[in-house]
């Protein structure tokens, strides 16, 4: 499909959110997914990702995630400045402020004529984990996590019982759990206790776990691993246009 994007300013309860709306060009009515970013925000490849997602026949919103935090429109390097922003964003925004800011992108699609209402999430990195923490929102039928930071480690700061990993029991959408055994920011043993904890809890999920660095579907740098990209990329469709429909 033939897409193009527009921007639009989302209300928060914790300011304004610029979005970015990638769809198919053709009038008609797409399900909606919400795909979060690394802690760069909308970088060049964060912006293909969308794009190829939407081209499958989704509507694809991006928001700038730490957007209480930075100018809007900011994204930030991929080097150590963008990485150390980036990171000391990620232990400044608390999680529930990650929840108000789901909710709003929830009732702005669920607005929208050229959507059909149904949800899906994905993200990579901090977005992978804010993927996994979005499912917990009762109109999100399905979510793709790739390579999800700080689920297993629970340091992202959130009101005491209030954090991911405690919450999973809550969560009532399929997930993708997708992983690379060479990364370092969720090791052997972390993985392994995200995936005992979905067990317990009774989560309908997959688990999908590679010979790959972190960051192996970001086509900048030296990590990237095109054709396993290419097979997540389909998986995710698979997801979405199974349980989106």
């Amino acid at each position: 499909m033939i897409i193009h994007n527009q921007v639009h300013d989302i209300p928060t309860p914790t300011g304004v959110m610029r979005t970015k709306v990638f769809k198919p060009q053709e009038q008609g009515t797409y399900p909606a997914i919400v795909f979060y970013s690394e802690i760069f925000q909308l970088t060049a490849p964060i912006e293909r990702t969308a794009a190829m997602m939407a081209g499958h026949g989704f509507v694809v919103l991006v928001p700038e995630v730490f957007h209480e935090l930075n100018p809007i429109g900011t994204v930030l390097g991929y080097d150590d400045a963008g990485k150390d922003k980036g990171n000391q964003d990620k232990w400044t925004k608390p999680l529930e402020h990650h929840d108000s800011d789901t909710q709003a992108m929830v009732e702005f699609i669920t607005s929208q004529d050229y959507c059909t209402g149904k949800i899906g999430v994905m993200g990579v990195c901090i977005g992978g984990h804010l993927a996994y923490r979005a499912a917990l929102n009762e109109h999100v039928l399905a979510a793709c996590c790739l390579y999800a930071t700080d689920i297993h480690s629970d340091k992202l700061p959130c009101e005491k019982g209030n954090d991911s990993f405690t919450r999973t029991k809550d969560i009532k959408a399929e997930l993708q759990m997708i992983w690379g055994k060479q990364d370092p920011h969720v090791p052997d043993e972390g993985r392994m206790k995200i995936h005992l904890n979905l067990i317990a809890s009774g989560n309908t999920f997959t688990w999908h776990e590679f010979n790959a660095q972190h960051a192996f579907m970001r086509d900048e740098g030296d990590r990237f691993d095109p054709a396993l990209a290419m097979r997540v990329y389909g998986m995710a469709v698979e997801l979405f246009n199974r349980t989106l429909s």
